[in-house]
């Protein structure tokens, strides 16, 4: 509604464009409050179901729509199908919450690389000023020249503001077929025309101005003396305008900036909501602990301050401003500058116009650079982007010579765009800082496997969740076990957020600890039940915990309410869910777990994975099993490549929340000759007798290189046993893979440990010297006693599987 009478011309406007497919792309404010569709509801649907635009669209609007067509006059489309003539009507339409409304619409057809094809401009007929020459019911819009109306330059270079939120490059080119296609008008007669401004139009489009259009156009005998100047009565209008026009726009940047939390989009959403509806030129400024997600920026920016040019908006040519402020560009901004200013004041910074003392000022500030050509005679207004009363930023707002300059309401209007602004960055700031601090703690809490253990190659993926905080409570893992064998371990923290992210570390750690003490997988999960119930916070947590021996070539796995794991075989591809006994989650207490023993053959495939790979929302938890199984036994040419397939065909992007952990494991087994295994008598002769064992047996691999130090340490661990141990009989086995692994088995349970030795001692030299020539070693529990182990490197050694002697 107008303030006062109101004026002919001069009409709120609804701006709708429309995509290629008949969609809508843009919807003003103008079009909620005229066709009375919100623009969540709008941008997306058919156009022809929301607006009476008749013979605009490809096919009527009377056929089911909202509205009848009273007047539709087309115009013929182009030979080739682009953009043809534009067309104008007069329709009823039906908004929503109201009662039926008498429209006046334009539509352009647009061409071009975009989608946008088509321009709609509508308004209410009983918000038009009353004329002189003809009542309402006899305005019809139509379309003129701009350059035969009056002022036509102003009316042209005010197209842009009356476009929604749009880039440059995409208003200019639509404000260009516009001009070319006609201006849009009020038609009374052929002859006489009023040219359609927005409402909040300039002070020449009064009711005197409007009567100065039509006399102009007008026969000779029916014009009057033009007045160009405004009735003083109107002032209180043109500064309620003003005031409206400006809240037009900061709503309709408000609806378009911060549509997400990507802080890269949010800055680029950010500096070209201001072009060229407000100004001609926009250019963000961060500091740079807010633009690498670093948290919060520590104290007031200063001369030291570095700030990065994150991105810039223009309406001049192409590549204008590319290399005198590039995007990217790091930079601290000198004293006596309106930035510097700015940015310590916190508060906007206005220049009218800047005359060449200043030019040359601001430009002397930089080395290598000439500022002059590009800002000497503009308007600028520097506007700080605040959150938390901390400067976070600045934008330089620049307006060509020839455009109204700044003025004390402008800076406000920037003030206000820039404390809006600062706010969608704060947050997009904060939640790239959560999600670096987030993915930092889960980072730090998955393991780093190594592909390649003995006779086993594994491979994984982790996926966090979409959640926000993109932290949960799912884990993998791999560990190295005594006698060449390989602990494969997923689990799941019931819940999400950094809670379920602790837990999940605790019962890792606590699972690696036990593991290295050897204990079968039923006992494990027990010890891991009560070490939950003593942790108290009441976490459930999910587990499964399989034992790989590549010699014996079997599966030892216990289960904590977890998915089954899927085996699939190499011998014919056939992929299955293991049947095991299922035990109750990690958490419950009380309860017992079992074991199962699978026997496996080398090649084949154990893929264990976390719930958030297989549950889909809506449908049964078989459906994503089935699929888990079917996408495993895909062929492949790498391990890597198997995981990929299972994550493309499961992972289908269509609102999982819940992470998802993945670990696959290819069960090369470990050939029996390459193995060897010897029982020892407990005497010192023995410790002589298993050099000579350990010496012919690298011999016959080929490995006889490595048999000078093989058979010190074998001394030394057998030497070892037979002075500590009251054990009757001694185990020797040496295992042949990428290193040497040997193993001397006994029947005591006292564990030996590594001490350090004076000159007078005769003993705890032994095991220091198994420390520093091993590439590893260990002792671990066995059911019958205790297993001393140690590795060796094979640098120059042959590989197994090779006929060297």
């Amino acid at each position: 509604m107008h303030h006062g009478t109101p004026v002919p011309g001069r009409i709120p406007l609804a701006v709708v464009v429309v995509g290629s497919a008949g969609l809508v792309t843009h919807w003003s404010t103008g079009a909620r409050r005229l066709f009375g569709y919100g623009r969540d509801e709008a941008v997306g649907a058919p156009a022809a179901d929301l607006m009476p635009i008749g013979g605009a669209l490809s096919h009527d609007s009377d056929d089911g729509h909202r509205g009848t067509s009273l007047d539709v006059r087309l115009g013929r489309p182009s030979a080739d199908g682009a953009a043809g003539y534009p067309s104008a009507g007069r329709a009823r339409s039906g908004a929503p919450g109201r009662g039926p409304v008498d429209v006046l619409w334009w539509a352009y057809p647009l061409a071009g690389p975009g989608e946008e094809r088509l321009l709609v401009l509508a308004a209410d007929a009983a918000q038009c000023g009353p004329l002189e020459e003809a009542p309402q019911d006899q305005l019809f819009p139509g379309f003129a020249p701009h350059t035969a109306l009056p002022d036509g330059d102003a009316l042209a270079g005010r197209l842009p503001d009356i476009l929604p939120s749009m880039g440059p490059a995409l208003s200019g080119r639509i404000v260009s077929q516009v001009l070319e296609l006609g201006y849009p008008v009020l038609e009374i007669s052929h002859r006489q025309r009023i040219p359609v401004t927005p409402d909040w139009g300039t002070p020449k489009y009064t009711e005197r101005a409007a009567r100065r259009a039509r006399t102009a156009t007008a026969p000779p005998r029916q014009r009057t003396s033009p007045d160009a100047l405004a009735d003083p009565a109107d002032a209180p209008d043109l500064e309620y305008a003003a005031v409206r026009e400006r809240l037009e726009f900061l709503n309709e940047v408000s609806g378009g900036i911060g549509t997400s939390l990507d802080l890269a989009r949010t800055i680029r959403e950010v500096t070209s909501a201001a072009v060229p509806r407000f100004t001609d030129f926009a250019g963000t400024h961060l500091r740079a602990a807010v633009l690498a997600g670093e948290g919060f920026p520590d104290g007031p920016p200063d001369v030291t301050t570095v700030w990065h040019r994150v991105w810039v908006e223009h309406n001049d040519e192409p590549g204008r401003w590319d290399d005198t402020v590039p995007v990217g560009e790091a930079i601290a901004f000198p004293e006596h500058t309106p930035f510097f200013q700015c940015m310590v004041t916190g508060e906007p910074v206005l220049i009218p116009r800047i005359g060449e003392e200043l030019a040359n000022r601001i430009s002397g500030q930089f080395e290598k650079r000439d500022l002059r050509p590009l800002i000497n005679g503009r308007s600028m207004l520097v506007v700080p982007l605040k959150a938390r009363n901390v400067v976070l930023g600045f934008m330089v707002l620049m307006r060509r010579d020839g455009r109204t300059p700044f003025d004390d309401m402008d800076r406000t209007t920037g003030a206000e765009l820039a404390a809006r602004a600062g706010l969608v960055l704060d947050n997009a700031r904060m939640y790239t800082y959560q999600e670096n601090v987030a993915d930092t703690l889960q980072d730090s809490m998955l393991p780093q496997l190594a592909p390649r253990m003995a006779g086993c190659d594994t491979a994984t993926r982790y996926l966090p969740g979409t959640r926000l905080g993109r932290v949960g409570g799912d884990w993998f893992d791999s560990i190295k076990l005594p006698g060449s064998r390989t602990a494969l371990v997923v689990g799941d923290v019931m819940g999400h957020g950094l809670n379920s992210a602790a837990m999940m570390g605790q019962l890792r750690t606590a699972v690696q600890t036990m593991a290295a003490l050897d204990l079968p997988p039923e006992q494990l999960l027990r010890n891991l039940d009560d070490l939950a119930q003593r942790l108290g916070e009441h976490y459930l947590a999910t587990c499964l915990y399989a034992v790989y021996d590549p010699i014996r070539s079997e599966l030892r796995i216990a289960n904590a309410g977890h998915i089954p794991p899927v085996l699939v075989r190499a011998a014919d591809g056939r992929s299955a869910l293991l049947d095991l006994p299922t035990g109750a989650p990690i958490g419950v207490g009380g309860v017992a777990f079992e074991a199962a023993t699978v026997p496996v053959a080398p090649g084949d495939r154990l893929v264990l994975c976390t719930d958030g790979l297989v549950e889909v929302r809506g449908q049964d938890i078989g459906a994503g099993l089935a699929a888990l199984c079917e996408s495993a036994a895909h062929p492949a040419a790498s391990m890597d490549d198997a995981c990929d397939t299972i994550i493309r065909a499961l992972n289908t992007g269509d609102g999982r929340k819940d992470d998802v952990a993945l670990l696959m494991a290819r069960l090369n087994g470990i050939p029996a000759e390459h193995t060897a295994a010897w029982q020892l008598e407990r005497t010192p002769a023995e410790v002589g007798r298993a050099r000579r064992l350990v010496r012919d047996q690298l011999a016959e691999w080929g490995l006889g290189s490595a048999a000078a130090t093989a058979e010190v340490l074998v001394s030394e661990i057998v030497t070892n046993a037979v002075r500590h141990t009251e054990s009757r009989r001694l185990g020797l086995r040496l295992v042949r893979t990428d290193v040497l692994l040997c193993e001397v088995t006994d029947e005591d349970h006292a564990l030996p440990a590594l001490m350090g030795s004076g000159p007078g001692d005769e003993s705890g030299r032994g095991l220091r010297v198994v420390s520093g020539l091993a590439r590893e070693w260990g002792a671990s529990h066995t059911g019958r006693g205790k297993t001393v182990w140690f590795e060796q490197s094979l640098v120059s050694a042959a590989r197994p599987g090779s006929n060297t002697r």
